[in-house]
């Protein structure tokens, strides 16, 4: 009888081992991914659009100043190419993500962060977006990165 609960007792941890493999496992490709997505050098305020990935459409960043929800100099030509790519394809949705830092007051934070994307969002329809098809998604927080811009942006990307 003994041998038969160490049997089980042996089988239970090795399915329990196999489980915290594919877990870790998991953590380990998120991370990779996440990290390879982050990398790169120095860009410019709106950087170049970047297939989505649906494959609907450009991904756009947009980087403000410090304290302020005014768009960037340089933010019309990705706003056009988001439009543009928004009225090609007539089912799709335009996601509007603003992010913030965890420094200073976060309730100031994600207010500005709010404000940004709210600025990109009247943006896009001032250039003909059906308001309908903008989606905002709740400011978010940023950790880490090499770039102290990343914490004024805001993404736009069609799904």
């Amino acid at each position: 009888m003994s041998d038969q609960n160490d049997d089980t007792q042996n089988y239970a941890l090795a399915l329990l081992a196999g489980i915290v493999a594919l877990v870790i496992a998991g953590v380990i490709a998120l991370a990779a991914s996440t990290s390879l997505s982050n990398a790169g050098g120095s860009t410019p305020a709106a950087t170049p659009a970047a297939p989505a990935a649906e494959g609907l459409g450009p991904v756009e960043k947009l980087y403000f100043e410090l304290g302020s929800a005014d768009l960037p100099a340089d933010a019309g030509e990705a706003l056009t190419r988001v439009a543009e790519a928004a009225r090609a394809n007539a089912s799709a949705s335009v996601l509007i993500s603003g992010f913030h830092d965890a420094s200073g007051d976060p309730e100031k934070n994600a207010e500005l962060a709010k404000n940004r994307a709210l600025a990109v969002r009247h943006a896009l329809e001032a250039n003909g977006v059906d308001p309908q098809r903008l989606v905002m998604s709740k400011p978010a927080v940023t950790t880490g990165g090499a770039d102290e811009r990343e914490a004024r942006r805001v993404e736009v990307r069609l799904q």
